[in-house]
């Protein structure tokens, strides 16, 4: 080790003791080279050009949104009602066989100054459609929701790659040495597809990967207080061996320099020190107005969850958090937007939970200035069939889906791309995650070209080999 490094950690140890030194520590490894690694934990140059976006609020609706159903108006549907014209043979990725063309079970209204198509499901984002940009013929490769939520999530289909969170955190670095710099915020009923793997740091050194916060818990943080029941596991312990502990494991770490599962534990630790003071007011609401948890819609029970999440996302970016993931929907056959049985009865209430709670987001943002150099993405891994599935479900289509975004950069009120008549491929203006990808990094300042680290012989990137940044939705 370092021995002026190990004397100073050991000073501090000595003098601060306790959780206290754990932080102290931290600090000062941010003036030293970093012997836990062998390469940097943060790339060289900091962004390649003045960001638009500081930081980043995405809001992911798992299971699949239904596009013609929510933001994809297609009359061409009523017309055709009840036609069998869709492919004869079952799609890869669908679960049954394509039923007659289903119309839309919900009226469409154009809303603001950009005429923008928005269903009745989503009273409350129309009245902000001016201030989103669509794309309107989004695609990925697959229709199964698995590799569907890897894409979106890390540019590949396959397990072992970096969320964008994470490469977000290892471009950029944190803001805040208080406050996680990726949060994730699932549904409260459970994780999504793939649970941890969404937000996996894979090879990217593991403190990069998302912090899971489990707002609906009365201890939303697991652990970050020692349990009273343990009276010696307070402020009051051992210094010295904790001191001891350190050191061991700084040793180790210089052994293992290619295994960062050990530093980002420590750094863990560390973090939840700083957190102790922290955190507590983070998630307290007990201070926020009634008008604000109303505009969230915490006053009722079926938006207060998501309510809840969306306004800990604002709190959490307002004090230092770079990358928020907000989660609608857990994996599984219910309770989220993959609507196989009845898009009648199982949309609507999965689309109110979230609607008056994303309104609320974007007014308050933009009510205290957040809006200007924040970024919100709406976005989910797949859309939906324009046929029927049984009698009034629809299937999973990889081939068109809707995202938009909002906030920082983003030219207000435009719309990119187009699907066919029935909504059922993207066939102008086509974009996959990696332009979705590619768009967001610039915003924050990144080429998505450039942000790459080196495994297994690869320089690996959040785009893999494409990507354009679509310039047509910006500012």
């Amino acid at each position: 080790m370092n021995p002026s490094l190990s004397s100073r950690r050991r000073f501090l140890w000595q003098t601060g003791g306790g959780m206290a030194g754990v932080a102290l520590s931290h600090l000062l490894a941010r003036d030293v080279p970093d012997l836990g690694h062998s390469q940097r934990t943060e790339p060289t140059g900091g962004p390649h050009h003045r960001p638009k976006a500081k930081r980043i609020i995405q809001l992911f609706m798992n299971g699949g949104v239904s596009q013609m159903d929510t933001f994809d108006y297609k009359p061409e549907l009523a017309r055709l009602h009840g036609q069998k014209i869709g492919p004869k043979e079952k799609p890869e990725g669908q679960t049954g066989e394509c039923g007659a063309v289903m119309k839309s079970p919900f009226e469409f209204r154009q809303h603001g100054e950009s005429g923008r198509w928005v269903s009745s499901l989503f009273p409350h984002q129309a009245k902000w459609v001016d201030e989103m940009a669509f794309l309107m013929a989004m695609a990925t490769k697959t229709s199964v929701h698995g590799p569907g939520s890897y894409m979106m999530n890390t540019g590949f289909l396959i397990p072992g790659f970096p969320c964008m969170g994470s490469w977000i955190s290892y471009g950029l670095g944190s803001m805040t040495d208080n406050l996680p710099t990726f949060v994730v915020l699932p549904d409260v009923r459970g994780l999504p597809y793939n649970q941890k793997g969404n937000f996996s740091a894979a090879f990217l050194p593991s403190r990069h990967q998302g912090t899971i916060i489990h707002a609906g818990s009365p201890h939303p943080i697991p652990d970050l207080f020692p349990d009273g029941k343990h009276g010696f596991a307070g402020k009051t312990a051992d210094a010295a061996s904790l001191a001891l502990l350190q050191e061991m494991n700084r040793e180790h770490a210089g052994l293992h320099p290619e295994d960062t599962r050990l530093d980002a534990r420590i750094a863990s630790y560390e973090l939840a020190a700083r957190m102790q003071l922290s955190a507590p007011e983070a998630f307290d609401l007990a201070g926020e107005s009634a008008v604000t948890r109303a505009a969230y819609g915490l006053d009722q029970p079926i938006t207060e969850d998501f309510g809840r999440r969306c306004l800990l996302a604002r709190r959490l970016i307002e004090r230092g958090t770079r990358v928020v993931q907000v989660w609608s929907g857990p994996q599984g056959a219910v309770n989220n937007w993959d609507n196989h049985s009845s898009i009648v009865k199982e949309l609507p209430p999965i689309a109110t939970s979230v609607d008056l709670p994303i309104a609320g987001l974007l007014g308050d943002l933009k009510a205290r200035g957040l809006l200007e150099d924040t970024l919100v993405v709406f976005t989910t891994e797949f859309g939906r069939t324009p046929f029927e599935q049984g009698s009034l479900g629809r299937d999973h289509n990889g081939n068109s889906f809707v995202t938009w975004m909002a906030g920082a950069g983003i030219q207000k009120g435009a719309a990119y791309g187009r699907s066919d008549d029935l909504g059922f491929k993207a066939v102008e203006g086509i974009t996959y995650c990696y332009d979705l990808h590619a768009t967001i990094l610039h915003l924050m300042g990144i080429d998505h070209t450039r942000l790459t680290f080196r495994t297994s012989g690869v320089d690996r990137r959040l785009t893999d080999v494409h990507g354009r940044v679509v310039s047509e939705v910006l500012g």
